[in-house]
Formats: C-alpha cells, structure tokens, sequence
C-alpha cells in the first residue's frame, strides 16, 4: 500500500486528537496542502471518539474548526451502514468467531455496540478506506498503550491490504508524542503481529 505523505498527515492528526494534543493536530491541519482537508480527513476526525469517546472528539472538531475546519460535507456523508460483520471477519480472520463471543460473555449490550456501531456504522463507511482506518487504530492504541487491541488491529490492517512496512512506518509517524517505554512495546507488537498469515 506505502504511506502517502497525506496517510502521514492523517495518522499525525488523528493520534494528536485522541491524545489531546490539540496544539499539534491544529499544526498538522494549518500546514495541510490543498485541496486538504477533504472526506478522509473527516472521516479521520469522525473516528476518534472510538478510540477517546465523544467529549474527546467534541473537542477535536473545535480544535479543527479554530485551525480552518474540515471542509464542507457532502449530501453522500450522512449515516451509512455497511456490512460490519464482514469487516470485523476480515479484521480478526481465523479469531472473529472467539473475538465475538468474548465481546458477548463480557457484556452483551455492548457487543452488540461494536458490531452496530463501531463496525456497521464508522468503519465502514466510504470515504476512507478498511485499510487506511485500521492503520489509524494502530496509531491509536500504539499511542494509548492498548497492547491486546494493538497486535489485533495490527493483524487486521495487513488483513485489510497495509503492509508490514506501513504498520512500522505508522510508529515513526507518532514516535515523538509517544513516551519512549510504550513506544517501545508498541514497537515489539506491531513487529511481531505485521506478519501475513498470523
């Protein structure tokens, strides 16, 4: 797949916001070339509050319109539901089926809420594609110290087209808002999970 130098800008801002690290995610978005930011910078900004929750994300939007905002949203933007279940088989390949029913014996409702919401609602929406928003998380949970979820959504962004090389890059890309330790592990995880057919 390669990182783009707009992939780049995206993971910046998107681990910037869900780390609150406003001033930074404002930077990134000041210095975006146009005819950025566009679709897959909101779709980006959108994910956050899987990663942050919605005060987290309220905030970003802010942060985004004082930096210049987001661009206009088109009629084709609206609440769109794809086929989530087919995107978390992709994801977790040969482990969907366990993913699932842990999600249901730890709490029910909210297993239906990934498949419903976070699956069915965000992830797969146009605009961004499967691949793109899983890197996104790797950044996210890298950036979190989220270590279990980070070697998942390492597995399902290969699964989803990235390449070994583009998970790694992903941690270059937020290395410096990252303090060192959980960089660190974060960088053990994603080298260990990149790997086609784990």
């Amino acid at each position: 797949m390669a990182l783009t130098d707009k992939d780049r800008r995206l993971v910046r801002v998107f681990s910037a916001l869900v780390l609150g690290e406003f001033d930074e995610a404002k930077r990134v978005r000041r210095d975006a070339p146009a005819p950025e930011p566009d679709r897959e910078w909101r779709e980006t900004v959108r994910q956050v509050h899987l990663f942050a929750g919605f005060p987290r994300l309220v905030e970003s939007l802010e942060a985004m319109a004082q930096a210049g905002g987001l661009g206009t949203s088109g009629p084709d933007e609206g609440d769109e539901r794809g086929d989530g279940a087919a995107l978390f088989d992709t994801i977790y390949g040969a482990n969907a089926a366990p993913v699932r029913a842990r999600l249901a014996e730890l709490d029910a409702t909210f297993a239906e809420w990934v498949a419903d919401h976070a699956y069915a609602r965000i992830l797969t929406r146009p605009g961004l594609s499967a691949a793109r928003r899983e890197l996104l998380a790797v950044a996210a949970l890298a950036a979190l110290g989220q270590e279990r979820q980070l070697a998942s959504h390492t597995r399902g962004a290969v699964h989803c087209g990235a390449e070994r090389e583009d998970a790694l890059e992903v941690l270059d890309v937020i290395r410096d808002l990252v303090p060192v330790e959980r960089m660190e592990r974060a960088q053990l995880v994603v080298e260990r999970f990149a790997r086609v057919g784990e």
